[in-house]
C-alpha cells in the first residue's frame, strides 16, 4: 500500500496536467510558500502568540466572530465545541448526522474523551431539516451542521433551509455548531458571505489544510466566553503547542492566495461535472455540484480505474481522477473529484477527450 501511494504521488507530481486535486507539495514547496504567509524574520510564536494570534484575528474577522482559537487539529476543536455545549446546558447529548465527521472519522472521541452521546435527527444523505430537529425525542446541547456534508457527496442545504434549521435548533434550547472544515467553498451555493453564514451559528470550526492547502491546523470561532473555555480545554487535550508558526504561516498564505480563487473553483466544477457526465456509464452527484468537490461513478472495478489513472499519468503525464472505491453495486466504482487550480486549465472538451482515453486504458486493463 505504501509503495502504491508513493508511486501515485510521484505520478501526480510529474504530471503536466491535473484534473482532480493538485500537484502534491513537497516539504520544500511548503517551506517556500511560508514567506507568503508572513515575515520570516519575525519571531516565532510562543504558546499561541505571534503568527498564531494573527491567524485567530484574521479568521474571527472573516467569520464575524468575537474571538477565535487556533487548534492543531479539527478533531480537537470540535470535541471542545461540543463539550462546551454540554457543560453549559447540562445536556450530554448532541444532535449529529451519522455521516458527519464526529461519527465517521474521529474514532468515537465524543464518547470516549468527552463522555457525550449522539442522536441522529436524520439518516438521509443531507443535513437535518427544521422539522427533523423539532421532532427530536430528547433534549440536546448542540445541533451540528457539516457544511458541506462531505460523506453525502459535499452537499449543502439551501440558505432558507439552513436558516430555518438553525432557528429550530435554538427553539429547542440547543446551540448551533458548524463543522465548517470546507465552509470556504460554501459561499457561492448559499449566496451569502462567510460572516453571514457563520453568523447563523454559535460556533464554527474551519480547517486550513482542506481547500486552502495549509500544512495543518484549525480554528474554532465564536464568543469570547467560548474562546476562553476553548483555550483551557485545548491545553488539557494537549493542543497547547510550544510553536506552530509553520502551520500558522501556511494558513495565512492559504487565506491570501487560495481563498479568493475558491468561487472560481466552484464555478468551473460545474463545467467539469457536466462534461464528465457525458462519458459512457458516468454519473455525477450533486448535479450540478454544490461546491468545487463532487462524486463521480463509473461502471468499472475500483482497481481497474486506479490502475488506469496511474498508467495514464505515467505514460502521458496527465492526472485524471484517482482514489476510486468499490460501491454496493458490483462493477461500479466511485471517486471524489476536486476541481482546484490545475483543473481550471481544463475545458469541457479536454475533460471529455481525456476521459475517453482514460476509459480506453481502463477497458484495455480489463481485457
Amino acid at each position: 500500500m505504501h509503495d502504491t501511494r508513493q508511486r501515485r504521488l510521484a505520478a501526480q507530481a510529474a504530471s503536466d496536467r491535473i484534473l482532480s486535486g493538485a500537484r502534491p507539495a513537497t516539504m520544500r514547496d511548503h517551506l517556500a510558500a511560508l514567506a507568503a504567509g508572513g515575515d520570516l524574520d519575525g519571531q516565532p510564536d510562543f504558546y499561541g502568540d505571534g503568527p498564531v494570534a494573527t491567524v485567530e484575528e484574521r479568521v474571527a474577522e472573516l467569520l464575524g466572530a468575537e474571538a477565535a482559537v487556533f487548534f492543531p487539529t479539527g478533531t480537537m476543536a470540535q470535541q471542545v465545541a461540543l463539550r462546551y455545549g454540554a457543560d453549559r446546558s447540562g445536556r450530554r447529548t448532541a444532535a449529529l448526522h451519522p455521516l458527519g465527521h464526529q461519527e465517521v472519522h474521529e474514532r468515537h472521541a465524543l464518547a470516549h474523551l468527552g463522555g457525550l452521546r449522539s442522536t441522529w435527527p436524520t439518516t438521509m444523505p443531507r443535513n437535518p431539516t427544521a422539522d427533523e430537529i423539532s421532532a427530536l425525542a430528547e433534549p440536546v446541547s448542540t445541533v451540528v451542521f457539516e457544511l458541506p456534508l462531505r460523506d453525502a457527496g459535499f452537499v449543502l442545504p439551501s440558505w432558507d433551509e439552513l436558516v430555518a434549521a438553525c432557528a429550530a435548533a435554538r427553539a429547542i434550547g440547543a446551540r448551533v455548531h458548524f463543522d465548517g472544515a470546507r465552509i470556504w467553498e460554501s459561499t457561492p451555493y448559499l449566496a451569502h458571505t462567510l460572516s453571514e453564514i457563520a453568523g447563523l451559528a454559535d460556533s464554527t470550526y474551519v480547517s486550513f489544510y482542506k481547500t486552502l492547502g495549509g500544512i495543518s491546523g484549525a480554528v474554532l470561532a465564536g464568543t469570547t466566553e467560548l474562546a476562553a473555555y476553548a483555550r483551557v480545554w485545548r491545553h488539557r487535550y494537549g493542543g497547547q503547542l510550544f510553536q506552530q508558526w509553520p502551520a500558522a504561516l501556511s494558513a495565512l498564505a492559504g487565506l491570501d492566495r487560495v481563498l479568493p480563487r475558491v468561487p472560481e473553483y466552484v464555478r468551473h466544477a460545474r463545467t467539469v461535472a457536466a462534461a464528465l457526465a457525458t462519458l459512457p456509464g458516468a454519473r455525477v452527484y450533486p448535479d450540478p455540484p454544490h461546491t468545487h468537490q463532487f462524486r463521480l461513478w463509473l461502471p468499472h472495478p475500483a482497481k481497474t480505474l486506479n490502475d488506469a489513472a496511474l498508467a495514464l499519468a505515467e505514460k502521458e503525464k496527465v492526472w485524471f481522477v484517482g482514489g476510486w472505491q468499490e460501491t454496493e453495486v458490483p462493477g461500479v466504482s466511485r471517486a471524489e473529484v476536486t476541481v482546484a487550480g490545475p483543473g481550471l486549465e481544463w475545458s469541457a472538451e479536454d475533460v471529455v477527450e481525456i476521459g475517453e482515453r482514460f476509459l480506453h486504458v481502463a477497458g484495455a486493463l480489463r481485457d
